[in-house]
Protein backbone atom coordinates (compact mmCIF):
# COMPACT_ATOMS: atom_id res chain seq x y z
CA UNK A 1 0.00 0.00 0.00
CA UNK A 2 1.67 3.48 -1.18
CA UNK A 3 1.74 5.61 2.04
CA UNK A 4 -1.29 7.68 3.76
CA UNK A 5 -1.68 10.92 1.74
CA UNK A 6 -1.46 9.00 -1.85
CA UNK A 7 -3.75 6.49 -0.71
CA UNK A 8 -6.34 9.11 1.05
CA UNK A 9 -6.36 11.01 -2.47
CA UNK A 10 -7.43 7.81 -4.08
CA UNK A 11 -9.83 7.03 -2.26
CA UNK A 12 -11.59 10.18 -1.55
CA UNK A 13 -12.10 10.43 -5.53
CA UNK A 14 -14.26 7.29 -4.89
CA UNK A 15 -17.36 8.56 -4.47
CA UNK A 16 -19.31 5.30 -4.14
CA UNK A 17 -16.94 4.29 -1.30
CA UNK A 18 -17.50 7.78 0.73
CA UNK A 19 -21.58 6.79 0.74
CA UNK A 20 -20.70 3.40 1.90
CA UNK A 21 -18.72 4.49 4.58
CA UNK A 22 -21.20 7.62 5.54
CA UNK A 23 -24.11 6.03 5.29
CA UNK A 24 -22.29 2.78 7.56
CA UNK A 25 -20.66 4.89 10.42
CA UNK A 26 -23.23 7.38 10.34
CA UNK A 27 -25.62 4.36 11.39
CA UNK A 28 -23.18 2.69 13.80
CA UNK A 29 -22.97 6.36 16.00
CA UNK A 30 -26.09 6.53 16.28
CA UNK A 31 -26.68 3.54 17.72
CA UNK A 32 -23.86 3.40 19.89
CA UNK A 33 -25.23 7.22 21.64
CA UNK A 34 -28.36 5.73 22.25
CA UNK A 35 -27.40 2.76 24.21
CA UNK A 36 -24.65 4.82 26.19
CA UNK A 37 -27.10 7.40 26.95
CA UNK A 38 -29.32 4.70 28.52
CA UNK A 39 -26.51 4.97 31.46
CA UNK A 40 -26.04 7.11 33.82
CA UNK A 41 -22.73 5.74 35.33
CA UNK A 42 -21.28 5.79 31.50
CA UNK A 43 -18.18 7.87 32.24
CA UNK A 44 -17.79 5.77 35.40
CA UNK A 45 -17.52 2.60 33.45
CA UNK A 46 -14.89 3.88 30.99
CA UNK A 47 -12.86 4.91 34.09
CA UNK A 48 -13.03 1.67 35.76
CA UNK A 49 -12.15 0.19 32.34
CA UNK A 50 -9.14 2.83 31.89
CA UNK A 51 -8.05 1.49 35.50
CA UNK A 52 -8.06 -2.09 35.26
CA UNK A 53 -5.73 -1.66 31.60
CA UNK A 54 -3.50 0.48 33.37
CA UNK A 55 -3.08 -1.56 36.32
CA UNK A 56 -2.85 -5.03 34.54
CA UNK A 57 -0.14 -3.64 31.46
CA UNK A 58 1.92 -2.64 35.48
CA UNK A 59 1.91 -5.75 36.26
CA UNK A 60 1.62 -7.64 32.84
CA UNK A 61 4.84 -10.07 33.77
CA UNK A 62 2.59 -11.22 36.97
CA UNK A 63 -0.39 -11.37 35.42
CA UNK A 64 0.82 -13.70 32.03
CA UNK A 65 2.95 -16.17 34.69
CA UNK A 66 -0.75 -16.24 36.28
CA UNK A 67 -2.54 -16.87 33.12
CA UNK A 68 0.00 -19.49 31.55
CA UNK A 69 -0.69 -21.77 35.21
CA UNK A 70 -3.90 -21.48 35.03
CA UNK A 71 -4.39 -22.58 30.96
CA UNK A 72 -2.10 -25.11 31.82
CA UNK A 73 -3.64 -26.54 34.87
CA UNK A 74 -7.13 -27.14 32.84
CA UNK A 75 -5.10 -28.97 29.85
CA UNK A 76 -4.06 -26.02 27.64
CA UNK A 77 -0.88 -25.59 26.24
CA UNK A 78 0.94 -22.32 26.18
CA UNK A 79 3.23 -20.99 23.61
CA UNK A 80 5.16 -17.70 23.62
CA UNK A 81 5.83 -15.65 20.26
CA UNK A 82 8.62 -13.01 20.44
CA UNK A 83 7.12 -11.89 17.08
CA UNK A 84 4.91 -12.81 13.81
CA UNK A 85 7.16 -15.14 12.02
CA UNK A 86 7.46 -17.33 15.31
CA UNK A 87 4.13 -16.90 16.08
CA UNK A 88 3.09 -18.27 12.51
CA UNK A 89 5.50 -21.27 12.34
CA UNK A 90 4.21 -22.18 15.53
CA UNK A 91 0.89 -22.25 14.53
CA UNK A 92 1.77 -24.04 11.10
CA UNK A 93 3.89 -27.08 13.17
CA UNK A 94 0.41 -27.36 15.58
CA UNK A 95 -1.96 -27.61 12.60
CA UNK A 96 0.81 -30.41 10.66
CA UNK A 97 1.15 -32.46 14.37
CA UNK A 98 -3.14 -32.78 13.54
CA UNK A 99 -2.56 -34.12 9.63
CA UNK A 100 -4.94 -31.74 8.60
CA UNK A 101 -4.92 -29.95 5.74
CA UNK A 102 -7.68 -26.56 6.39
CA UNK A 103 -8.74 -24.58 9.36
CA UNK A 104 -11.89 -22.70 10.12
CA UNK A 105 -11.27 -19.19 11.58
CA UNK A 106 -12.93 -17.38 13.94
CA UNK A 107 -12.69 -13.05 13.10
CA UNK A 108 -9.27 -12.15 14.61
CA UNK A 109 -7.46 -9.16 14.07
CA UNK A 110 -4.24 -10.65 16.03
CA UNK A 111 -3.91 -13.34 13.64
CA UNK A 112 -4.23 -10.73 10.66
CA UNK A 113 -1.77 -8.72 12.13
CA UNK A 114 0.87 -11.48 11.69
CA UNK A 115 -0.54 -12.73 8.39
CA UNK A 116 -1.35 -16.13 9.42
CA UNK A 117 -3.87 -17.10 6.82
CA UNK A 118 -0.46 -16.34 4.11
CA UNK A 119 1.78 -18.43 6.63
CA UNK A 120 -0.97 -20.93 6.22
CA UNK A 121 -1.15 -21.10 2.34
CA UNK A 122 3.02 -21.43 2.44
CA UNK A 123 2.99 -24.44 4.30
CA UNK A 124 -0.02 -25.81 1.90
CA UNK A 125 -2.97 -25.55 4.61
CA UNK A 126 -6.28 -23.85 3.53
CA UNK A 127 -7.81 -21.41 6.15
CA UNK A 128 -11.37 -20.18 5.85
CA UNK A 129 -12.76 -17.30 7.62
CA UNK A 130 -15.96 -17.74 8.92
CA UNK A 131 -17.17 -14.22 9.95
CA UNK A 132 -19.60 -13.20 7.37
CA UNK A 133 -17.76 -9.41 6.66
CA UNK A 134 -14.36 -11.46 6.87
CA UNK A 135 -16.06 -14.05 4.73
CA UNK A 136 -16.91 -11.20 2.02
CA UNK A 137 -13.06 -9.74 2.29
CA UNK A 138 -11.53 -13.54 1.56
CA UNK A 139 -13.81 -14.10 -1.26
CA UNK A 140 -13.42 -10.73 -2.93
CA UNK A 141 -9.37 -11.34 -2.61
CA UNK A 142 -9.83 -8.35 -0.32
CA UNK A 143 -8.47 -6.43 2.51
CA UNK A 144 -10.20 -5.56 5.72
CA UNK A 145 -10.90 -1.76 6.19
CA UNK A 146 -13.15 -1.88 9.40
CA UNK A 147 -12.16 -3.50 12.78
CA UNK A 148 -15.91 -4.61 13.53
CA UNK A 149 -17.34 -3.90 10.49
CA UNK A 150 -14.17 -5.36 7.78
CA UNK A 151 -16.66 -5.08 4.64
CA UNK A 152 -18.21 -1.52 5.21
CA UNK A 153 -16.50 -0.13 2.31
CA UNK A 154 -18.78 -2.65 0.30
CA UNK A 155 -22.71 -2.64 0.29
CA UNK A 156 -24.93 -5.40 -0.65
CA UNK A 157 -24.75 -5.60 -4.38
CA UNK A 158 -21.07 -5.97 -4.04
CA UNK A 159 -21.37 -8.45 -2.09
CA UNK A 160 -23.48 -10.26 -4.23
CA UNK A 161 -21.49 -10.26 -7.42
CA UNK A 162 -18.56 -11.28 -4.96
CA UNK A 163 -20.72 -14.28 -3.53
CA UNK A 164 -21.80 -15.49 -7.38
CA UNK A 165 -18.40 -14.98 -8.99
CA UNK A 166 -16.33 -16.39 -6.39
CA UNK A 167 -18.16 -18.41 -3.55
CA UNK A 168 -18.01 -21.87 -5.97
CA UNK A 169 -14.10 -21.71 -5.68
CA UNK A 170 -14.19 -21.97 -2.06
CA UNK A 171 -16.63 -24.39 -1.35
CA UNK A 172 -20.07 -24.88 -1.69
CA UNK A 173 -21.40 -22.10 -4.49
CA UNK A 174 -24.32 -19.42 -4.19
CA UNK A 175 -27.57 -20.05 -4.90
CA UNK A 176 -29.06 -19.39 -8.36
CA UNK A 177 -30.94 -16.31 -8.56
CA UNK A 178 -29.27 -14.64 -5.51
CA UNK A 179 -30.47 -11.65 -4.87
CA UNK A 180 -28.84 -8.48 -2.69
CA UNK A 181 -32.00 -8.87 -0.30
CA UNK A 182 -29.74 -9.05 3.22
CA UNK A 183 -31.44 -12.46 4.42
CA UNK A 184 -30.84 -13.95 1.38
CA UNK A 185 -27.17 -13.02 1.46
CA UNK A 186 -26.87 -14.71 4.84
CA UNK A 187 -28.78 -17.73 3.81
CA UNK A 188 -26.12 -18.18 0.77
CA UNK A 189 -23.36 -17.43 3.60
CA UNK A 190 -24.49 -19.40 5.82
CA UNK A 191 -25.62 -22.72 3.60
CA UNK A 192 -21.66 -22.23 2.27
CA UNK A 193 -20.16 -22.24 5.80
CA UNK A 194 -22.19 -24.66 7.17
CA UNK A 195 -20.58 -27.65 5.45
CA UNK A 196 -16.88 -25.83 6.57
CA UNK A 197 -18.06 -26.43 10.23
CA UNK A 198 -19.31 -29.47 10.36
CA UNK A 199 -15.85 -31.07 8.37
CA UNK A 200 -13.26 -29.14 9.92
CA UNK A 201 -10.99 -30.88 12.64
CA UNK A 202 -8.52 -27.90 13.59
CA UNK A 203 -10.33 -24.20 14.69
CA UNK A 204 -7.78 -20.89 14.99
CA UNK A 205 -9.31 -18.21 16.78
CA UNK A 206 -8.18 -14.66 18.44
CA UNK A 207 -9.89 -13.47 22.20
CA UNK A 208 -11.12 -10.65 23.34
CA UNK A 209 -9.93 -11.07 26.78
CA UNK A 210 -7.84 -13.57 28.64
CA UNK A 211 -8.72 -14.05 32.57
CA UNK A 212 -5.73 -14.50 34.32
CA UNK A 213 -7.44 -15.97 37.61
CA UNK A 214 -9.19 -18.97 35.79
CA UNK A 215 -7.07 -19.57 32.48
CA UNK A 216 -10.56 -18.37 30.17
CA UNK A 217 -10.39 -16.92 26.96
CA UNK A 218 -13.67 -14.75 25.69
CA UNK A 219 -14.47 -14.39 22.88
CA UNK A 220 -17.64 -12.03 21.55
CA UNK A 221 -19.60 -11.91 18.64
CA UNK A 222 -22.60 -11.35 17.12
CA UNK A 223 -23.63 -13.86 14.63
CA UNK A 224 -22.78 -17.08 16.34
CA UNK A 225 -20.14 -18.69 13.48
CA UNK A 226 -17.39 -18.09 16.08
CA UNK A 227 -19.01 -20.45 18.68
CA UNK A 228 -19.17 -23.01 15.60
CA UNK A 229 -15.00 -22.59 15.75
CA UNK A 230 -14.76 -22.95 18.86
CA UNK A 231 -16.80 -25.78 19.87
CA UNK A 232 -16.99 -28.60 16.84
CA UNK A 233 -13.46 -28.57 15.65
CA UNK A 234 -11.25 -31.42 17.49
CA UNK A 235 -8.65 -28.88 18.24
CA UNK A 236 -8.55 -25.36 18.98
CA UNK A 237 -5.82 -22.48 18.38
CA UNK A 238 -5.88 -19.42 20.36
CA UNK A 239 -3.35 -16.53 18.75
CA UNK A 240 -3.91 -13.63 21.33
CA UNK A 241 -1.81 -10.48 21.98
CA UNK A 242 -0.71 -10.21 25.43
CA UNK A 243 -1.90 -7.13 26.50
CA UNK A 244 -5.60 -9.19 26.05
CA UNK A 245 -5.12 -10.34 29.93
CA UNK A 246 -7.71 -8.90 32.55
CA UNK A 247 -7.16 -10.26 36.02
CA UNK A 248 -10.48 -11.30 37.71
CA UNK A 249 -13.66 -12.13 36.10
CA UNK A 250 -15.26 -9.13 38.46
CA UNK A 251 -12.77 -7.11 35.73
CA UNK A 252 -14.04 -8.83 32.83
CA UNK A 253 -17.74 -7.54 34.05
CA UNK A 254 -17.24 -4.00 33.25
CA UNK A 255 -15.62 -4.69 29.37
CA UNK A 256 -18.43 -6.90 28.32
CA UNK A 257 -20.23 -3.34 29.58
CA UNK A 258 -18.38 -1.19 28.01
CA UNK A 259 -17.51 -3.09 24.08
CA UNK A 260 -20.95 -3.96 23.24
CA UNK A 261 -22.21 -0.65 23.21
CA UNK A 262 -18.96 1.07 22.02
CA UNK A 263 -18.96 -1.26 19.23
CA UNK A 264 -22.40 -2.32 17.73
CA UNK A 265 -24.44 -0.50 19.54
CA UNK A 266 -26.07 -3.35 21.80
CA UNK A 267 -26.46 -3.87 25.34
CA UNK A 268 -25.17 -6.91 25.22
CA UNK A 269 -23.38 -9.43 22.95
CA UNK A 270 -25.45 -11.66 21.65
CA UNK A 271 -22.90 -14.53 21.75
CA UNK A 272 -20.34 -14.45 24.12
CA UNK A 273 -18.06 -17.58 24.31
CA UNK A 274 -15.56 -18.19 27.05
CA UNK A 275 -13.50 -21.69 27.28
CA UNK A 276 -10.97 -22.61 30.00
CA UNK A 277 -8.47 -25.24 28.55
CA UNK A 278 -10.51 -28.61 27.95
CA UNK A 279 -13.28 -31.17 29.31
CA UNK A 280 -13.62 -34.31 28.50
CA UNK A 281 -16.78 -34.36 25.83
CA UNK A 282 -17.23 -31.06 25.53
CA UNK A 283 -16.01 -28.96 23.24
CA UNK A 284 -12.52 -29.43 21.48
CA UNK A 285 -10.37 -32.25 23.09
CA UNK A 286 -6.52 -30.05 22.34
CA UNK A 287 -6.09 -26.22 23.20
CA UNK A 288 -3.48 -24.56 22.43
CA UNK A 289 -2.73 -20.52 23.29
CA UNK A 290 -0.08 -18.77 21.36
CA UNK A 291 0.72 -15.34 23.42
CA UNK A 292 1.63 -13.12 20.93
CA UNK A 293 4.95 -10.01 21.64
CA UNK A 294 5.30 -8.61 18.49
CA UNK A 295 6.42 -5.23 19.94
CA UNK A 296 4.03 -4.91 22.88
CA UNK A 297 7.17 -5.02 25.43
CA UNK A 298 8.14 -1.92 23.32
CA UNK A 299 4.92 -0.49 23.35
CA UNK A 300 4.77 -0.97 27.40
CA UNK A 301 8.29 0.69 27.67
CA UNK A 302 6.58 4.11 26.29
CA UNK A 303 4.66 5.90 28.90
CA UNK A 304 2.88 8.30 26.78
CA UNK A 305 2.57 5.30 23.60
CA UNK A 306 1.66 2.43 25.53
CA UNK A 307 -2.11 3.48 25.97
CA UNK A 308 -2.77 2.17 23.05
CA UNK A 309 -2.42 -1.08 24.52
CA UNK A 310 -5.91 -0.42 26.35
CA UNK A 311 -7.63 -0.88 23.12
CA UNK A 312 -10.74 -3.61 23.50
CA UNK A 313 -10.54 -3.35 19.70
CA UNK A 314 -14.31 -1.69 19.78
CA UNK A 315 -13.87 0.55 16.72
CA UNK A 316 -15.59 3.97 18.40
CA UNK A 317 -12.72 5.81 17.46
CA UNK A 318 -13.29 4.50 13.57
CA UNK A 319 -16.78 5.54 13.69
CA UNK A 320 -16.44 9.11 15.12
CA UNK A 321 -13.62 10.35 12.88
CA UNK A 322 -14.07 12.28 10.23
CA UNK A 323 -10.69 11.43 8.05
CA UNK A 324 -11.93 7.81 8.27
CA UNK A 325 -15.48 8.62 7.24
CA UNK A 326 -14.20 10.27 4.09
CA UNK A 327 -11.17 7.30 3.27
CA UNK A 328 -11.80 4.76 4.63
CA UNK A 329 -9.50 1.50 6.30
CA UNK A 330 -7.52 0.89 3.25
CA UNK A 331 -5.55 4.38 2.70
CA UNK A 332 -4.16 3.26 6.23
CA UNK A 333 -2.39 0.74 4.68
CA UNK A 334 -2.64 -1.13 8.05
CA UNK A 335 -4.34 -4.22 9.85
CA UNK A 336 -5.80 -1.58 12.60
CA UNK A 337 -7.10 1.53 11.05
CA UNK A 338 -8.62 4.96 12.18
CA UNK A 339 -7.39 6.69 14.90
CA UNK A 340 -6.26 3.56 17.07
CA UNK A 341 -3.95 2.42 14.27
CA UNK A 342 -2.58 5.61 13.33
CA UNK A 343 -1.19 5.23 17.40
CA UNK A 344 -0.77 1.00 17.51
CA UNK A 345 1.04 0.73 14.00
CA UNK A 346 3.68 2.88 14.06
CA UNK A 347 4.36 1.79 17.55
CA UNK A 348 4.65 -1.99 16.96
CA UNK A 349 6.05 -2.03 13.74
CA UNK A 350 8.31 1.07 13.83
CA UNK A 351 8.41 4.15 11.37
CA UNK A 352 11.76 3.16 9.45
CA UNK A 353 8.93 3.03 6.63
CA UNK A 354 7.20 5.89 4.87
CA UNK A 355 3.71 4.22 5.16
CA UNK A 356 4.42 4.14 9.06
CA UNK A 357 5.56 7.52 9.23
CA UNK A 358 3.03 9.13 7.79
CA UNK A 359 0.09 7.82 10.17
CA UNK A 360 0.28 10.23 13.10
CA UNK A 361 -0.64 12.72 10.93
CA UNK A 362 -3.65 10.57 9.34
CA UNK A 363 -5.86 12.94 11.69
CA UNK A 364 -7.09 16.35 12.22
CA UNK A 365 -6.74 15.86 16.23
CA UNK A 366 -10.03 17.21 16.87
CA UNK A 367 -10.50 14.51 20.05
CA UNK A 368 -13.51 13.36 19.46
CA UNK A 369 -12.04 9.32 19.33
CA UNK A 370 -11.05 10.82 22.66
CA UNK A 371 -14.58 11.31 23.98
CA UNK A 372 -15.87 7.89 22.59
CA UNK A 373 -12.76 5.84 23.44
CA UNK A 374 -14.44 3.54 26.81
CA UNK A 375 -11.30 3.09 27.80
CA UNK A 376 -10.49 6.76 27.88
CA UNK A 377 -7.51 5.86 25.52
CA UNK A 378 -5.96 9.96 24.78
CA UNK A 379 -5.37 9.24 20.93
CA UNK A 380 -4.48 13.03 20.00
CA UNK A 381 -1.86 13.09 22.73
CA UNK A 382 -0.41 9.92 21.46
CA UNK A 383 -0.78 10.97 17.91
CA UNK A 384 1.25 14.07 18.78
CA UNK A 385 3.67 12.35 20.40
CA UNK A 386 4.26 10.04 17.81
CA UNK A 387 4.87 13.05 15.42
CA UNK A 388 7.18 14.23 17.16
CA UNK A 389 9.36 10.84 17.21
CA UNK A 390 8.65 10.91 13.27
CA UNK A 391 10.60 14.29 13.35
CA UNK A 392 13.61 13.12 15.38
CA UNK A 393 13.82 10.28 13.59
CA UNK A 394 14.09 11.90 10.08
CA UNK A 395 16.83 12.88 7.69
CA UNK A 396 19.07 15.75 8.68
CA UNK A 397 17.65 17.09 5.73
CA UNK A 398 14.06 17.25 6.65
CA UNK A 399 15.11 18.46 10.33
CA UNK A 400 17.09 21.58 8.97
CA UNK A 401 14.35 22.67 7.17
CA UNK A 402 12.00 22.50 9.73
CA UNK A 403 14.29 23.87 12.83
CA UNK A 404 14.91 26.45 10.23
CA UNK A 405 11.03 27.32 9.65
CA UNK A 406 10.36 26.95 13.08
CA UNK A 407 12.98 29.74 14.01
CA UNK A 408 12.11 31.75 11.31
CA UNK A 409 8.09 31.51 13.00
CA UNK A 410 9.72 32.10 16.19
CA UNK A 411 11.30 36.05 15.05
CA UNK A 412 8.01 36.68 13.71
CA UNK A 413 5.63 36.10 16.63
CA UNK A 414 8.54 37.46 19.00
CA UNK A 415 7.31 41.02 17.99
CA UNK A 416 4.09 42.19 17.21
CA UNK A 417 5.18 44.19 14.28
CA UNK A 418 7.01 42.07 12.61
CA UNK A 419 4.10 39.55 13.50
CA UNK A 420 1.17 42.58 12.30
CA UNK A 421 3.42 42.87 9.22
CA UNK A 422 3.53 39.16 8.34
CA UNK A 423 -0.14 39.31 8.73
CA UNK A 424 -0.56 42.15 5.95
CA UNK A 425 1.45 40.20 3.56
CA UNK A 426 0.17 36.76 3.67
CA UNK A 427 -3.66 38.91 4.20
CA UNK A 428 -2.51 40.84 0.56
CA UNK A 429 -0.97 37.16 -1.05
CA UNK A 430 -3.86 35.33 -0.25
CA UNK A 431 -6.57 37.43 -2.04
CA UNK A 432 -4.00 37.57 -5.22
CA UNK A 433 -3.99 33.45 -4.72
CA UNK A 434 -8.19 33.23 -4.40
CA UNK A 435 -10.73 32.91 -7.19
CA UNK A 436 -14.14 33.21 -6.07
CA UNK A 437 -13.54 33.20 -2.54
CA UNK A 438 -11.11 30.30 -2.45
CA UNK A 439 -7.60 29.81 -2.39
CA UNK A 440 -7.39 26.87 -5.40
CA UNK A 441 -3.41 25.96 -5.05
CA UNK A 442 -0.50 27.77 -3.02
CA UNK A 443 3.05 27.73 -4.19
CA UNK A 444 5.79 25.24 -3.56
CA UNK A 445 5.57 23.30 0.10
CA UNK A 446 2.09 24.95 0.55
CA UNK A 447 0.75 23.27 -1.82
CA UNK A 448 0.61 19.87 -0.39
CA UNK A 449 -2.14 21.86 2.32
CA UNK A 450 -4.41 23.08 -0.38
CA UNK A 451 -4.18 20.18 -2.88
CA UNK A 452 -6.29 18.58 0.28
CA UNK A 453 -8.05 21.17 1.87
CA UNK A 454 -10.60 23.99 0.65
CA UNK A 455 -8.90 27.50 1.87
CA UNK A 456 -10.97 30.20 2.42
CA UNK A 457 -9.93 33.67 1.21
CA UNK A 458 -8.38 35.93 3.79
CA UNK A 459 -10.93 39.00 4.17
CA UNK A 460 -10.14 42.14 3.39
CA UNK A 461 -9.99 43.82 6.87
CA UNK A 462 -7.99 41.18 9.73
CA UNK A 463 -9.12 41.23 13.20
CA UNK A 464 -6.34 43.70 14.29
CA UNK A 465 -7.54 46.31 12.24
CA UNK A 466 -10.56 45.78 12.81
CA UNK A 467 -10.06 46.24 16.78
CA UNK A 468 -7.94 49.37 16.20
CA UNK A 469 -11.19 50.72 13.66
CA UNK A 470 -13.82 49.95 16.32
CA UNK A 471 -11.71 50.80 19.52
CA UNK A 472 -10.31 54.14 18.84
CA UNK A 473 -7.99 55.09 22.02
CA UNK A 474 -7.86 51.32 23.16
CA UNK A 475 -4.15 51.41 22.21
CA UNK A 476 -4.65 49.12 19.56
CA UNK A 477 -2.51 45.77 19.36
CA UNK A 478 -1.78 45.54 23.49
CA UNK A 479 -5.45 46.42 25.05
CA UNK A 480 -6.54 42.83 24.69
CA UNK A 481 -5.23 42.57 27.91
CA UNK A 482 -1.87 40.95 29.17
CA UNK A 483 -1.02 37.20 28.31
CA UNK A 484 0.27 35.71 31.24
CA UNK A 485 4.11 33.79 30.67
CA UNK A 486 3.63 30.67 29.49
CA UNK A 487 4.40 28.21 32.57
CA UNK A 488 2.62 27.57 36.20
CA UNK A 489 0.66 30.83 35.49
CA UNK A 490 -1.03 30.77 31.88
CA UNK A 491 -3.49 32.58 30.02
CA UNK A 492 -6.38 30.40 31.08
CA UNK A 493 -5.34 30.71 35.02
CA UNK A 494 -3.22 28.88 37.54
CA UNK A 495 -2.98 25.04 36.40
CA UNK A 496 -4.51 23.19 39.19
CA UNK A 497 -2.50 20.08 41.12
CA UNK A 498 -5.66 17.76 39.32
CA UNK A 499 -3.67 18.30 35.85
CA UNK A 500 -1.54 15.19 35.45
CA UNK A 501 1.78 15.56 34.01
CA UNK A 502 1.86 16.37 31.13
CA UNK A 503 -2.06 15.76 30.11
CA UNK A 504 -4.11 18.73 29.93
CA UNK A 505 -6.38 18.43 33.20
CA UNK A 506 -10.13 17.74 33.56
CA UNK A 507 -12.48 17.86 29.91
CA UNK A 508 -15.49 19.61 29.23
CA UNK A 509 -17.45 18.91 26.15
CA UNK A 510 -16.10 21.62 24.08
CA UNK A 511 -12.27 21.79 24.93
CA UNK A 512 -11.61 20.81 21.80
Amino acid sequence: MPAFPAAAGRALADTQLRRNLAHATRTIRNKRAAVVGELPDWEELREAGRAVKERTLRHLDTYLLQLEERVTAAGGRVHWARDAEEAGRIVVDLVRETGEQEVVKVKSMTTQEIGLNEALAAAGIAAYETDLAELIVQLGDDLPSHILVPAIHRNRAEIREIFLRNMAAYGVPAPDGLTDDPAALAAAARTHLREKFLRAKVGVSGANFLVAETGTAVVVESEGNGRMCLTLPETLISVVGIEKVVPTWRDLEVYLQLLPRSSTGERMNPYTSTWTGTAAGDGPRVFHLVLLDAGRTGVLADRIGRQALNCIRCSACLNVCPVYERVGGHAYGSVYPGPIGAILGPQLRGTASETERALPYASTLCGACYDVCPVKIDIPEVLVHLRARVVEGSSGRRKALERLAMGAAGWVFAAPSRLAAAQRAGSAAGRLLARRGRIGRMPGPLSAWTDARDVPAPPKESFRAWWDRTRPGSGGRGSIGPIGPIGPIGPIGPIGPETPPGGRGPRTGGDR
